[in-house]
Order: structure tokens, then C-alpha cells, then sequence
């Protein structure tokens, strides 16, 4: 019988079988960064311990690092010790460290697979939620919590329940204007945000085989939005041609091995799977969030739902709550709803690509009057990249502020925040209550290109209408 790359990964680095039923599993890459390690490390002097592989730990900055100036010192005095703290850490333990001044930091999701540290095949865990991004490269990737982190940094390993693997296929041609962020906020609406609870996602189908690597990324990195546990790709072509020549993938004879290594790790074709969705590529339309969860979408066509049209008194509740929280009506379109900022970057929507593809459509536009609009690299590399193809210069024409690398307002841990109940267009990967810095603070999530759209209507709008997206795909 075959079986799924998360079986094999699982079983090529499961160390035991704990008495309590779980596995102590072999982390192979440790990720970290300012703000889920400083505690753990704490710990770990607590108990006069040591690093037990350094060289599987990576480190860089990004939630608290503000985007406007990263010049030191901060202003914010918490800020300024995580980043001394994590710098001290790194040195102390002998952990490779991607600071500010060394030209490769980022948000830790970006940096991972731009340095060619992501790798398929293997396990890898992060003090963060969406670390499932790195599963775009073939490789079992977790978020867990402080105690996890301490647990891996000094035994490189943690203990984990076994998860039952779903198959996700999309298969079909999406539509011109339709892209990975919809195709991911489509499913997550689909399924829930409890439905992938006790799961591994294994995305696949014609779309997930043509998309590039960094759409993959942004489909893995809300795995954790639908409630799984990860979400991967099988490694391929594209794995490899993207990952060949970067700083920490081998070369050579070692190279040529790693691929064919790599290649065995790939789901079988008499895989058995625990469960399998099938969507059609041609039913996902521009989607965006009308509510606090990540569930809570639909197409930019859709009206607001209708509490008393729900089918039982938790879901009547779930989407009152949100509807009071957002301040929407029932049965009215959120086209063409005012917005307060836009937002294009973060882990999910921050990469080059991201800012490739808005740039198309915003030459010769400008940002709507009173609307702050800001577009955020996820890493300096990224950033150079960019500027490289004069990519800042279209955004700041068009009426952005062009930042410089961070988390920036995905979250809350920096000075780029929402004020009062600003409504928000963003690229980024949650909307509860207050992500976004204010307590009233409203956001919808979209793809960077949606958000670009609502940024030069003021209003939420469909970008393929705006920007006449099939034409443009036709030319």
C-alpha cells in the first residue's frame, strides 16, 4: 500500500512512541524569532542547558521591527529588548542570526525558503502560527508555543499526536483575477475554520501542479485558518528549480542526491487518504472576509448573510457577533463599503510576486483620497528585488507608502497599527477582533490585488472590474 509524504516524513523522523501515545518527532529546522523565543531561552539557562544542534536553528526579526525606519534605537523601548535579547540569544547559543544589518532578514516564513533552509522532506517547526507556509516545499511544518520551542532547542525534538491526512484537489482553470489567496479563502469558507481539526492538508489538483512556488506558499500558510494541524505540496520540478543555487541547499554531487532524495518523499499514487475534497477551479471567485474568522467569506459578489438564515442558533449567534463587530447589514453587498487602509504584504501576500502582479495594474492609478495605503516587503531581499525592477517606484506613484521589511499590520506588535474602527483591506492571513491594533478595528482579508482595488476605489471593489483583469489577461 502506499502512502502520503506526511506518513513518510512522520515515520523518517519519528524518534519513539511515548507512553502517552504520542511520538517524539526529530525537528530538522528550528525557526525562531524575537518574540516566542526570548521565554524559551530563558528557560533553557534556568536549566543550565545548552543548544542541542545549533546549526538546525535560524533565527531573524520581524513582529516587532517597525517599517517606516528601521534605524536604532527603536522607540519602543519592548521592541528595543526583544531585538537585544535575540541578538544576545543567538550569540550566546551559537545561532545563526539574520539581523537587521545583515541584508537577508524578514518575516520568518520568507527568509526560510529565499535562503533555501526550507527543504523538502522534512520537519520543520517555528513559534508561529502560519509556519505551515514552508509545506509549499514538500515539508511537514508546525507552529507551536514556547515550551515547544525551549523542548526543540534543547533536544531537537517535541512530542506530537499523529495527524489523519485529507486531500485537498483543485482541479480546472481559474478564472483571470482569481488567485491563490481566493483559492485558499475559498476552502477555508468551504470547510471551516474547525473543519481541518486533527488533520494535515495535502493540497493538490491541476492548480496546485501549475501554481508557482509562491502561490503555493500563500495556500499552505493558511492551513492553520481552516484548523489543520499543516498543510503541504508534493515536492516537483518547480521544488527544485526554485530551491537550486540558494545559500543553504547543497550543490554538486550533494545536490543531485538531495533531489532524488527529496523526490521519494512525494506522496505515492495509491496513497490512502482519510479524507478527500474535489473543488472545481471555476466555482472560486475574488473572495473576501465579511466577518472575524477567516471562515466568515465569499465571493466579492455575495451579500451579507442573514442570521436567521442560518441553520442552527450557534452559527445565528457566530454571525451576529461578527455582523455587530464589522458594523454590516444583512443582505447588503459589501461592494462598494468605504474603506480606511489598505494593506499588501505580511507572510501570506509579502513577496515578490505579490508586489509583481499589483504593479501591472496600478500604473497610472492613484489611491483614493483619505485612504492610507501601505505595501510592506516580507523581506530585505525582497525589498531590493523589488526596487531593483523599480516595483516601489510604481507603488509610490500610485499613492503608497513603500515600506521597509516586517510583519508590519498583520498584527499588532508594531507601530503599524488601526485606529479607532478603521476599516481595513488586507493581504494578510487573520481578522479577528483587534489583529490588527485596535480593539475596534475591522479587517477583510483579500488578495493583494482585491486590496489595491478597494485602495484606488476607497470602497471594496472587484478588481476585475476595476482594473479590467480579463482584457489584461487576454493581452
Amino acid at each position: 500500500m502506499g502512502h502520503t509524504l506526511f506518513e513518510k516524513v512522520w515515520n523518517a523522523h519519528s524518534v519513539r512512541k511515548l507512553s502517552n501515545g504520542q511520538s517524539q518527532l526529530l525537528i530538522g529546522t528550528h525557526l525562531i524569532h524575537e518574540v516566542t523565543s526570548p521565554q524559551a531561552f530563558g528557560m533553557m539557562r534556568d536549566l543550565g542547558l545548552k543548544v542541542k544542534f545549533p546549526h538546525r536553528t535560524f533565527a531573524t526579526v520581524d513582529h516587532i521591527v517597525p517599517t517606516d525606519s528601521q534605524v536604532e534605537p527603536f522607540a519602543d523601548p519592548l521592541a528595543a529588548e526583544m531585538i537585544r535579547q535575540l541578538r544576545k540569544n543567538a550569540e550566546d547559543f551559537g545561532i545563526t542570526y539574520f539581523d537587521l544589518s545583515s541584508g537577508r532578514q524578514g518575516i520568518v516564513h520568507v527568509v526560510g525558503p529565499e535562503q533555501g533552509i526550507t527543504q523538502p522532506g522534512t520537519t520543520i517547526a517555528c513559534g508561529d502560527s502560519h509556519t505551515a507556509t514552508h509545506g509549499a516545499f514538500g515539508a511537514i511544518a508546525f507552529g507551536i508555543g514556547t515550551t515547544q520551542v525551549r523542548d526543540v532547542l534543547a533536544t531537537q525534538t517535541m512530542a506530537m499526536s499523529k495527524a489523519k491526512v485529507r486531500r485537498i484537489n483543485v482541479d480546472g482553470r481559474l478564472l483571470p483575477g482569481v488567485y491563490a489567496k481566493d483559492v485558499i479563502l475559498h476552502i477555508i469558507a468551504q470547510l471551516g475554520a474547525k473543519g481541518g481539526i486533527g488533520y494535515a492538508y495535502e493540497y493538490g489538483g491541476e492548480v496546485m501542479d501549475r501554481f508557482s512556488m509562491e502561490e503555493r506558499m500563500t495556500v499552505c500558510n493558511m492551513s492553520i485558518e481552516g484548523g489543520a494541524r499543516c498543510g503541504y505540496v508534493n515536492p516537483d520540478q518547480k521544488t527544485f528549480d526554485y530551491l537550486k543555487g540558494r545559500p543553504y541547499c547543497p550543490t554538486g554531487a550533494a545536490w543531485d542526491a538531495a533531489v532524488e532524495r527529496w523526490k521519494s518523499f512525494a506522496s505515492d499514487a495509491e496513497a490512502k487518504y482519510d479524507d478527500v475534497i474535489n473543488i472545481r477551479a471555476e466555482d472560486i471567485a475574488p473572495t473576501v472576509t465579511w466577518g472575524i474568522s477567516p471562515d466568515q467569506g465569499f465571493s466579492i459578489d455575495s451579500t451579507i448573510p442573514d442570521p436567521a438564515a442560518a441553520k442552527t442558533p450557534a452559527e445565528q449567534e457566530s454571525i451576529r457577533e461578527a455582523l455587530a463587530y464589522m458594523k454590516l447589514k444583512p443582505g447588503t453587498p459589501l461592494k462598494g463599503t468605504k474603506i480606511d487602509v489598505a494593506f499588501i504584504g505580511s507572510c501570506t501576500n509579502g513577496r515578490l510576486s505579490d508586489f509583481r502582479e499589483v504593479a501591472k495594474y496600478i500604473q497610472g492609478r492613484q489611491v483614493a483620497p483619505g485612504v492610507k495605503a501601505i505595501a510592506v516587503p516580507g523581506s530585505q531581499i525582497v525589498a531590493v528585488l523589488a526596487i531593483k525592477e523599480g516595483l516601489d517606484k510604481v507603488f509610490r506613484d500610485a499613492g503608497f507608502e513603500w515600506r521597509e521589511a516586517g510583519c508590519s499590520m498583520c498584527l499588532a506588535m508594531n507601530p503599524d497599527k488601526l485606529i479607532g474602527d478603521q476599516l481595513c483591506a488586507s493581504s494578510s492571513n487573520r481578522n479577528f477582533k483587534g489583529r490588527q491594533g485596535s480593539p475596534t478595528g475591522r479587517t477583510l482579508l483579500m488578495s493583494p490585488l482585491m486590496v489595491a482595488a478597494a485602495a484606488i476605489m476607497g470602497s471594496v471593489a472587484d478588481a476585475r472590474e476595476v482594473f479590467d483583469v480579463e482584457a489584461a489577461a487576454m493581452a
